[in-house]
This record gives structure tokens, sequence and C-alpha cells, in this order.
């Protein structure tokens, strides 16, 4: 600890400070770069050499010197003033402490005698404490003995209370109870389970005690007996339909908890024989209808052999709510699993998958047999009981659908695969399509959610299916409108293209080999003729027209799933027929290019009429033909006669021929104007089969150029006749 010791100007004596009391503002004005270097010498880990490095990124070591000197003096003279301050004070504190030390010692004496007093007091009442706990201690095992005692008693009193009743002498030997005794009453058998109940509550909580594990085999001997007479009376009830005894018999059942043993010896004794009896694979297979005959009697047992069951438990309409035995599920636990059981082993083919048509009748009926058994059930609860038990998953779980759907996939795709091929061949007779394929691709669509296809369970794959098929149609769509166009009739192009080829750029699954190694590019692409074309484009508008009829055929199916939100699916197929459309303006394309290119041959006709009429002497103009040109075609012949004829003009000048005609030396019409005449002809003879056709010359742009052209040449060659 460091000090500084200072002298007052009053005293002869140093005063000391220690280092730790709060230093006052200082009077005297600190520098600056020490005001903010204060912070360090007030930290506990102050460190000097570090604050010295710290303050020489600022200021030369002369000058922090010089401020630290500065620094110092301020401190000390802060020091003196905070002595002066508080002098009495330092100078009183020594003599206000005079005698505290005889004053402590004299308290110090009673302080201990205090102490040991209080620590004997607390030792008596820790003793106390622990002497009550031990008693309590004892006290809860003796008083958890007694109870295992009374539940001993209870158990004894109860086996004996049995006993008595089932042995009216009285007697207590064991071995009586093994003995064939006669069945008992219903009435006695509920009093034996109520006393029974109580026993078996007894002994759960005297599980362990000794003279339960001698009391035990007695106990053994009573519930073997109990359930020999429940099985006996239940049985009796069943075959005399004795109503009484079955509700007793049931009550027991309930009494002593013992439902479900009831249930199961009912699926025993009184449905496997019938079950076993009606499901025999001989029979459905021989008959037509074998499986829904057999269908028909397991329903019927329900109400002829039930009935009473089902009264007494609740299961019926009729039944008395005062007199119903709660608890029990015949149909559920007791029926159903029996009609599973059978079916699974005494008609294993009932789900094989193999042939599809017979797994989808098959399946069929089996699901409205469900439903029907469904609506025998009494409640929606006993409904959801039946749908959670572990056979009517078992049930379900047994028709493969997943194998049914990959037979129908591959009869649909490779049917659809087998029409999509490089012969576009026609479609049969009375179908709304052209093409065989597109006639495939509806038809593929129709059997997808036809009655003889669609199941329930597959609706999600089938739609999916149906938009693969939409989607190949659109790519067999987009490659035919690449073929190049031939210019042989159908027939020909038909006996020219090999048969059977897939289209080797698409396929319904991609992952799969698409050939034998060579590329599609490596092939050259078969051709197609111009009605094939049409027809192609004809068959993708009907298409087209027609998919709104998909969502009209779709949405009954999914209402019998529950799906509701039809404006989904109606999405999916909008944008299905967008992609349809998308290959609406190629083909239409390729129609118009090709009809253009086929008409360039009738373009020699309109190149030929002036060869017609030059130097020829014809005198009349010819009669109408059809002719197919272009507007350029015919206003280059004018500009040629035009030509020609300037040029027969500018000789016959330089002859000096003053000849009137140029061309012709009978004074009759010039070539050029028959040549003006044919070509109007012709065209007003074109306009007359345009609007034949239903359409409207004005429309066209084109030849209305086309006739103010040869209305002008005619009009030249009219006014130069006269």
């Amino acid at each position: 600890m460091i000090s500084s010791s200072v002298y007052h100007p009053s005293t002869s004596g140093p005063t000391s400070i220690t280092p730790g009391e709060s230093s006052p503002p200082l009077s005297v004005e600190q520098p600056a770069e020490l005001q903010r270097m204060r912070p360090y010498n007030c930290l506990p880990d102050f460190d000097v050499d570090h604050f010295v490095s710290d303050c020489r990124k600022r200021v030369q070591l002369e000058e922090l010197r010089e401020d630290l000197e500065l620094y110092y003096k301020l401190l000390k003279t802060a020091m003196v003033e905070l002595i002066n301050k508080d002098y009495a004070d330092f100078v009183n504190l020594s003599t206000n402490l005079v005698g505290m030390d005889k004053a402590l010692n004299q308290l110090s004496v009673p302080l201990g005698q205090l102490k040991e007093e209080v620590m004997s007091l607390k030792s008596c009442v820790s003793e106390g404490i622990q002497a009550v706990d031990d008693r309590m201690t004892k006290q809860e095992d003796i008083r958890r003995k007694k109870m295992c005692v009374l539940r001993l008693i209870h158990v004894i009193q109860s086996v004996e209370k049995i006993e008595k009743i089932l042995h009216s002498q009285g007697t207590k030997e064991l071995s009586s109870l093994e003995g064939n005794s006669p069945l008992l009453t219903g009435q006695v058998l509920e009093r034996i389970a109520t006393e029974f109940n109580q026993l078996q509550f007894h002994a759960v909580q005297s599980k362990g005690m000794p003279l339960l594990d001698k009391v035990r085999p007695r106990i053994a001997g009573i519930t073997a007996m109990l359930q020999q007479s429940l099985e006996g009376l239940l049985l009796e009830g069943l075959q005399t339909s004795n109503v009484d005894i079955i509700r007793h018999c049931l009550r027991t059942y309930a009494t002593i908890d013992k439902t479900r043993d009831a249930e199961a010896l009912v699926g025993q004794v009184l449905v496997k024989p019938y079950i076993d009896e009606v499901i025999v694979e001989q029979y459905v297979q021989s008959h037509p209808n074998g499986l829904q005959a057999m269908y028909n009697k397991l329903l019927e047992f329900v109400p002829h052999h039930c009935r009473l069951l089902r009264e007494v438990t609740g299961g019926a309409i009729s039944s008395e709510k005062a007199d119903i035995v709660p608890g029990y599920d015949f149909l559920v636990n007791s029926v159903w699993p029996e009609i599973v059981h059978g079916l699974e082993e005494k008609l294993p083919s009932l789900f094989n998958p193999g042939n599809p048509d017979v797994f989808h009748e098959k399946y069929t009926t089996s699901m409205d047999f469900v439903r029907k058994f469904e609506r025998q059930c009494g409640s929606q609860a006993s409904v959801k009981r039946l749908r959670s038990h572990p056979s009517y998953h078992s049930f379900n779980n047994k028709w493969n659908l997943p194998v049914y759907f990959q037979i129908r996939f591959r009869e649909i795709a490779g049917a659809l695969e087998e029409a999509l091929s490089d012969t576009l061949e026609e479609a049969p007779a009375g179908s709304s399509y052209c093409l065989l394929a597109t006639h495939m691709v509806w038809m593929s669509l129709l059997k997808c959610w036809s009655d003889q296809m669609f199941l329930p369970l597959l609706a999600h794959r089938l739609w999916k299916l149906s938009l693969q098929i939409l989607a190949r149609y659109s790519v067999f769509i987009g490659e035919v409108s690449q073929r190049p166009i031939s210019c042989e009739n159908t027939k020909e192009s038909k006996k020219s293209v090999p048969v059977g080829r897939k289209e080797s750029s698409v396929s319904f699954n991609p992952g799969e080999d698409q050939g034998n190694g060579s590329s599609p590019e490596s092939q050259p692409l078969p051709s197609i003729s111009s009605t094939q074309l049409v027809h192609v484009a004809a068959d993708l508008d009907k298409l087209q027209d027609q998919i709104p009829d998909i969502l009209e055929m779709i949405k009954p199916k999914l209402e019998m799933i529950g799906f509701k939100n039809v404006s989904c699916i109606a999405g999916a197929l909008e944008d299905s027929k967008t992609s349809l459309s998308a290959c609406v303006p190629t083909l239409n394309n390729r129609i118009i290019q090709d009809l253009s290119e086929s008409s360039f041959a009738y373009l020699k006709s309109a190149l030929e009429v002036p060869r017609l009429y030059r130097r020829t002497n014809k005198n009349g103009i010819l009669k109408q033909f059809p002719r197919h040109w272009y507007y350029e075609t015919v206003s280059d012949v004018l500009s040629s006669v035009k030509k020609m004829e300037e040029s027969l003009k500018r000789l016959k000048q330089a002859r000096r021929n003053v000849a009137s005609n140029p061309v012709g030396t009978n004074g009759g019409m010039s070539d050029d104007n028959k040549i003006r005449l044919q070509l109007a002809l012709d065209v007003e003879y074109f306009g007359e089969q345009i609007r034949k056709m239903g359409l409207e010359t004005s429309s066209i742009k084109s030849f209305t150029a086309l006739t103010e052209l040869v209305l002008t040449a005619k009009d030249q060659a009219t006014a130069e006749q006269s």
C-alpha cells in the first residue's frame, strides 16, 4: 500500500492518507491528455508500461513527463486539502474508541450462555421430531400390513364364498372343483362373477404374499369352472335363442372384464363353421357370379345368426336401452376377423392381380361387400372400430394395387406407342378423329377413367397417367411437324415408310433405354404427306375441343373419393391444352408452306400466256380455265408484255413502218392486248372460284391488288382497241 505524507501548516506531525479514498475534484485545471488517461490509474490491474506506451502514441515523452509531474503536484495539493477539511474527525476517531474492548469482553459471556441454551433446545426438538417420525413410520408399516391382511382375508372370504355357491354342501376340497359339475344358471353366474371380480382385485393388490400363493390353485379352479360355465351357458343361450340367458351370460363376462373372450368364443363356435361352409374356392371359380353369391351369403349371416347378440348388445335398432349390455361389438371383433381369415386361407386366388380385368371385377365386388358390411354395423362408432381393426387393414393390404396399375399402364402405354409410330394410319370407321394416333390418345384417356379400369385408390396415378398421355401426344405433334412433306399420296407414303418404329425422341419413361445406342439425329426423319398433315391439324383441333369433356368425366370419380379441389384439375388440363395449342402455329405454317409450294406448278400457265398469242394470229380469247398464281407472277408477265410492246414499237419506227399494228398484220387486236385480256379473264374466273368457296375476295389484300393490276391492263387493251 502506498501512502503520502504531508505536513499540515498548523501542526508539526505528519498526516497519513491511505489510497482508496475518493479523490475530490481538483481545483487546478488538468492537462487534456491526463484527463483522457485518468481512467487507467483507477483500474485494479493498472499497468504503467501499457499506460506509457499508449500515451506515446499521442504525445512526446518529455511532454508526458511534464504532465505527470504537474498531475502529481495537483494530487498532492488535493490530499492536503482533504486532510485539512476532515482533520477534526481524524483526531477524534481514536478518542471515541477508548474502552470499546472492555465492553465487548463483557458481552461475550452472556452471548456464549445464550448460544448453549439454544443448542440444547434444538437438540431436544430434533429428538422429539425423530421420535414422532419413527412412530409414524411404524404406524404406516402396521397400516400397510393390516391392509395386506385385510386383502388376504377378503381373498379367502371371496374364495370360500364362491366355493360355497358352487358347492351347496360347503366342501372346501379343491378336487371337487375339478369334477364335471353341471352348468350354472345365469343368476348364479352373475353372483359368482361379482364376487370373482372382487377376488381378482384383492388378489392383484396382494401380489407377492406367501398366503396368496397357497390360495392361487383354488382361484385357478374357480376361474376354470366359471369360464366353463360361462361358455356352456352362452352356447346354450345361442342354440335355444334364449335372450335372458345370453344377456346374463354377457353381463357376467363384462363384470369379470372378459368381453374379448366372449367375442372370441362366438367367432370360433358360431362364425367359423358358417365361414368354412360358405367360402369354397371351387364354388367361386365354377360359377359365373360365384364371388358375388358367396359375399351375399356372408352378408346373410349377420341378420340370421347375430340377431339376438345385436339386440342384447345394442347393435340392432330395435334394442331397448334398459336391457342393453354395453362393451361388445360382435360384428367387428367376431364376424369380420373370421371372414378375413377365411378369405385369406381358403380363397388365395382372390388377390391375384395377374389378370387385370378379373382383378378389377373381384376388387370392386369385394369393396362393395365391405361397404354393405359396414352398413350392417349399428353405429358410426362401430364403423370406426371396424376400419381401425387389424384384420380390416390386412384385408385391404392384400390387394396389390400397384402391380395392377403397372399392368394397366403397360397396356395403355404399349398400345399408344404402337399407334404413335412413323406410319400415320387412319382411324377406324366411326371414329371422330382422322388418324389412329389421336384416336388411341382419346381412347386411352377414356379407358383410364372407365368403370372397367378405374379404382378410387388409384385416382392419383390415373390422373398422372392422363397428363402423361396428353404430354406424349404434344411431343408427338411436335415431331410430326418437323417431318419432311412428301409428294406422294397417303397410301403410297404408307407403303414407303417402315411400320413399327417408335418415336426415338420421347417416351413415357425417360429413364428407360431408347434403343441400341444410335442417336435420334443419326436417323432420317420419315416423310409425311400433305393429307396426313391436314389430318394431324384437324385431330389436334378436335382433341383440344374435347379436353373440357375430360374434366366432366373425371369429376364424378373425384367426388367419389372426396376430392373437392376441382379448380386444380381444371388448371392442369388447361396447361395441357396450352401445350397442345403451342403446336398449332407450326402445323399451320407447314400446311401453308406446302400449299404454297404446290401452287408454284400452276404459275407456268401464267408464264405461257404470251406464247399462246404472240405471233400466232389467233383472233379470239381462250375460254376460262382455273389457274393458281401469285400477284408477282402476273405483274411480271404484264411488265414483260409492256416492255416487248415498247421494243417492237421502237423497231418499227426505226424501219419507218407506219402500220398501226406493230405485231398483227390482219388489222385486228394486237397480241399484247390479247395477253392482257386473257390474264384479266383468268383473274376474274379465279375470283369467282374464291367466292364459291365461301370467302370474300375483298378480305384478301393480295387478290385486291391483283385485280387492280389486271383491270388496269384490261383498260389499256380496251383503249388501244377502240
